[in-house]
């Protein structure tokens, strides 16, 4: 990102949340609501969409997720990546929470919430599906998202930009493997072809993508550039409330017969952003990092890069599944708990600062 662009940032760090970054959590709930209302009124119809498929790709759906995600990639400065020697201890522990411990504590929550403590009160047939849904969601580290967590709590926007790029550029080799081999240990067969296309088409090609829009976009200049994000914004919240309301349309049935299904797979994922954030943040604290440096560390490992978690269970699983319902409870809890992690990092900056 170009040092204009920065400047702008480091001007917004209390700047606040967008109406619809605040209340997130409203439209989704929202989104269940209108979803689950048309995919009983309008069965025929949700069911015509889950057909549009090709080498098991849905196509509204990968339209929507392309539409989603680019626009949050054109943000990602890949040049940035050389500021990482600047703070490597953070960037170490951000990547050791990222890559080495959150998907596996997800997996080991999952095991132990899904498999065994709500197991008697789930459908049988879909347990498989949940757990792969929440492996899929820890193993997709936040990108967008992040900037705005990283804003609240007075986070340094070049920590904050190195650490996002260099997390989409490890998501491009990580995420199969992690993925693949966290759900075997589960005992959860998927093809390893259609999860190579999921990377492909929902993190590979729009990263391409975005960054040769992002350069085009720049050439014409930073205002310009700044320009064009506002106005190509919008259009990503629009395919994301899109793609929840077909979600639950979908799983309307299941969301209908047992409404606390929500609540018990929100259970692990609580405990997930809580522990990985605190680890992160005790971690930068031992090893000498500025608060300032902690306070993004930790919510990147904390949050979820979402879009991603969702395209790739429909992909993996179907509209239908309980992976698709899994990741979405993501999207669900995902502000007023990163909201409590920001308030807890900015209450303890004085005890943070007197260890450093």
């Amino acid at each position: 990102m170009s040092a204009p662009t920065l400047s702008a940032t480091r001007k917004t760090g209390s700047a606040s949340m967008s109406v619809f970054e605040r209340y997130l959590t409203l439209w989704v709930f929202l989104c269940i609501v209108f979803g689950v209302a048309l995919g009983q009124l309008l069965p025929g119809v949700f069911q015509a969409i889950g057909r549009m498929e090709f080498a098991r790709v849905n196509l509204p759906v990968g339209l929507l997720i392309w539409v989603m995600i680019i626009p949050m990639l054109v943000r990602i400065d890949f040049g940035a990546l050389h500021q990482v020697k600047d703070h490597w201890r953070g960037i170490g522990v951000t990547l050791f929470v990222n890559w080495a411990v959150k998907p596996f504590s997800m997996a080991l929550l999952g095991w132990i919430f899904i498999r065994q403590v709500f197991a008697p009160y789930l459908p049988a047939e879909q347990i498989d599906s949940y757990i792969a849904g929440l492996i899929l969601l820890a193993a997709a580290p936040c990108t967008a998202m992040v900037f705005v967590w990283s804003r609240l709590s007075d986070g340094d926007p070049y920590f904050t930009l190195s650490q996002v790029a260099l997390n989409d550029l490890i998501m491009i080799f990580a995420f199969a493997p992690i993925v693949a081999l966290l759900l075997g240990i589960a005992s959860i067969s998927v093809p390893w072809d259609t999860l190579i296309t999921s990377v492909v088409l929902y993190i590979v090609i729009p990263v391409i993508l975005a960054q040769l829009w992002r350069k085009w976009l720049l050439a014409k200049g930073e205002a310009q550039f700044q320009q064009a994000l506002a106005v190509i914004g919008p259009y990503s919240v629009a395919a994301l409330l899109a793609t929840l309301v077909l979600l639950f349309a979908f799983q309307g049935e299941a969301i209908l017969r047992q409404p606390l299904i929500i609540a018990m797979l929100a259970l692990p994922i609580l405990i997930q952003v809580f522990f990985n954030s605190a680890l992160a943040y005790g971690l930068n604290r031992a090893v000498g990092e500025k608060h300032n440096i902690a306070c993004p560390s930790a919510l990147i490992g904390a949050s979820n890069f979402f879009e991603l978690a969702v395209a790739a269970a429909i992909s993996l699983f179907g509209f239908d599944s309980g992976a698709a319902l899994a990741t979405v409870v993501g999207v669900l809890i995902e502000v007023p708990v990163m909201l409590a992690v920001v308030k807890v990092v900015n209450s303890t900056r004085g005890w943070y600062e007197r260890g450093v």
